[in-house]
């Protein structure tokens, strides 16, 4: 195990119970001594975000998939990053994200929803609504949705 696997997981478990703002130093100075850590990076990104500081968090998502995370934790980094871009108002650069992770993680939905935001805060609603609409349909085990799928994927065709 590496020498900070033990100290960023208690660190995490920590933010787990509600205590972000105060686990933020303890991340930068673990950051200080192992820099160049991808986990250590996305779990500080991560950390930013759920205190409202996206502008501080983008640099930590950039570095973290730049530096390679594994596959089941680099899903979660690329959602990260994309939504956060989105919320800076970086919509081309969001979308591009989400995309490509879209490629990478076909069988993860939620970056269909996260890129469907993202369009609709770039202007492209039609293009938002018809990608919701296909993800609802394709996830969606409500007997409703079921039933009048073949007429929302009309809809959805025609958007």
């Amino acid at each position: 195990m590496p020498p900070w696997k033990e100290e960023l997981d208690a660190i995490v478990g920590a933010r787990a119970h509600g205590q972000a703002a105060a686990i933020l130093p303890r991340l930068q100075q673990l950051d200080a001594r192992h820099p160049n850590v991808a986990e250590i990076n996305y779990q500080l990104a991560w950390t930013c975000d759920v205190l409202g500081r996206e502008a501080a968090a983008l640099p930590y998502y950039e570095k973290a998939v730049a530096l390679g995370l594994p596959r089941n934790v680099l899903a979660g980094a690329l959602l990260g990053l994309g939504s956060t871009l989105r919320h800076l108002a970086q919509f081309e650069r969001s979308a591009s994200v989400l995309r490509s992770a879209q490629l990478q993680f076909p069988e993860n939905r939620e970056f269909d929803v996260f890129l469907a935001l993202t369009l609709h805060a770039e202007g492209k609603s039609g293009e938002a609504l018809r990608l919701a609409l296909e993800a609802l349909c394709d996830t969606s085990e409500d007997p409703g949705i079921r039933a009048y799928q073949r007429a929302l994927r009309h809809a959805a065709s025609r958007l």
